[in-house]
């Protein structure tokens, strides 16, 4: 607060900063000054839940309290293979992935920039992508930020799609990201998208990613509150846009290695960042999104594995609602990986077991049943036993359990490229009606954003 009202931020976008001088706020030049009565009034009108509905209503999501859900990556113009070996990524790496999140049982949202093609011009590809993610999947669907025109092009697909822009404010159906530019500016471009999002009451997440040591004091405490400012503004400005905006508190804040000046995600300081945001966000009655399986590894290693399970598992104990990076990054969010992305998949099964906690009740402890079997005796073959094995234990894809008669690594590694595969010849598209189908590549068509090359990926 004490940041906000002495040094202000910076919001570059003329008709924005308008807005918010019209609302009471001391601006001089291009630079804002609330004071935290000014803050607060604007960001309590947030909601403190939403839902995001999906094509396919059993995907629907309700985003808030102590619901925690997964989501895509997001933004990794590289792809590392199974040997290590990096490569740009394509957009037929965009479909595989889009095909599989829609098989992933842990995800009920799709789409966003999973990988950034670089096949495509990129000031072209948001619009693309966003309908290869709607049709190509019926959960609920994020889209990349990116020139105006891209994020115009978008929400006139989703309204054409969806019944109209009126049924879009009543049920919300595209999430973006709009990003803050540490420290403290608003730049013109997350403006214009937000405005565009927020118009028509489409959830935005209101993120900062400021880094320790760079783009902030490199003490944590005194970097998250400089995300904190950031992120309130941001929220506090989507409100005065449209009252009751769907906002997420989005604090991807974490740390710079000190010895190369790079982002270090799979951090235990990103951990820190990432669990107190969510406390902060809950304080403010606010939903909240932050971390995931997150990892500074080059590949798929040691490293990729301890640094995403710590991450994850922060993050979603501490309830986070909304996960994104949740499944396939590496390399400080340069790279998406397929094997990863399985690796992923089980770490996610194993944190939510553990986060799940244990039931307790007459049948879940099990006093008859002890006394039916008695001293020195065993559990297997009870009914107890039959009735409960799939349902207490976490049961694993991938992993390796018992005696391996094989190189152990050899066969990991095995299951995994099994399991991409199964998953990928398992996918059916979900049906879109024709006639829509049309209208939206129309659309993009016209609009000189042509999909057509890429339909059949």
């Amino acid at each position: 607060m004490q940041l906000l009202a002495e040094c202000g931020i910076k919001i570059l976008h003329h008709e924005v900063l308008n807005l918010v001088k019209r609302n009471g706020i001391k601006v001089v030049g291009e630079t804002a000054y609330f004071s935290e009565e000014q803050l607060m009034a604007w960001v309590k009108k947030a909601p403190s839940g939403f839902t995001v509905y999906a094509r396919n209503p059993q995907y629907d999501m309700f985003l808030g309290g102590d619901k925690v859900e997964f989501a895509p990556g997001y933004g990794a113009p590289s792809v590392i293979e199974e040997n290590g070996q990096v490569r740009p990524a394509l957009m037929r790496d965009y479909v595989n992935f889009i095909k599989l999140f829609h098989q992933s049982k842990y995800h009920n949202i799709n789409g966003g920039v999973v990988v950034q093609p670089t096949d495509m011009v990129s000031i072209k590809s948001r619009p693309v992508m966003f309908y290869l993610s709607l049709s190509g999947s019926d959960k609920c669907l994020m889209a990349g930020t990116g020139e105006l025109n891209e994020a115009q092009t978008i929400l006139e697909m989703a309204a054409l799609a969806f019944g109209g822009k009126e049924e879009l404010i009543r049920k919300p159906r595209v999430m973006t990201i709009i990003n803050m530019n540490s420290p403290l500016i608003i730049d013109t471009n997350m403006l214009e998208n937000m405005m565009e999002y927020v118009k028509i009451g489409q959830p935005v997440v209101i993120a900062s990613c400021t880094m320790a040591g760079s783009t902030g004091p490199v003490t944590l405490a005194g970097t998250i509150a400089l995300s904190n400012a950031e992120i309130l503004t941001g929220i506090a400005v989507a409100q005065m846009i449209r009252e009751g905006s769907p906002v997420l508190y989005g604090n991807q804040t974490t740390t710079a290695d000190m010895k190369t000046g790079s982002i270090a995600i799979g951090s235990p300081e990103g951990a820190l960042c990432y669990t107190i945001s969510a406390r902060l966000a809950k304080a403010y009655g606010l939903p909240c999104r932050g971390g995931g399986a997150l990892s500074d590894a080059k590949s798929l290693s040691v490293q990729s594995g301890y640094e995403s399970m710590m991450t994850l598992m922060a993050t979603a104990q501490a309830r986070t609602n909304f996960i994104i990076h949740s499944a396939g990054i590496l390399d400080s969010y340069n790279s998406m990986s397929y094997e990863k992305f399985i690796v992923d998949l089980e770490i996610i099964g194993m944190v939510k077991r553990f986060i799940q906690g244990i039931h307790i009740s007459q049948d879940t402890l099990a006093v008859q049943v002890i006394k039916e079997v008695g001293i020195g005796g065993h559990f297997l073959g009870t009914e107890h036993t039959m009735e409960n094995c799939r349902k207490e234990p976490f049961l694993p894809e991938i992993s390796l359990r018992g005696r391996v008669m094989t190189d152990p690594n050899e066969l990991l590694a095995e299951h995994i490229q099994n399991r991409v595969e199964k998953m990928l010849a398992a996918y059916e598209k979900p049906a879109l009606e024709k006639e829509t189908d049309q209208k939206l590549v129309d659309v993009l068509v016209a609009k000189g954003f042509d999909p057509r090359p890429y339909i059949q990926l």
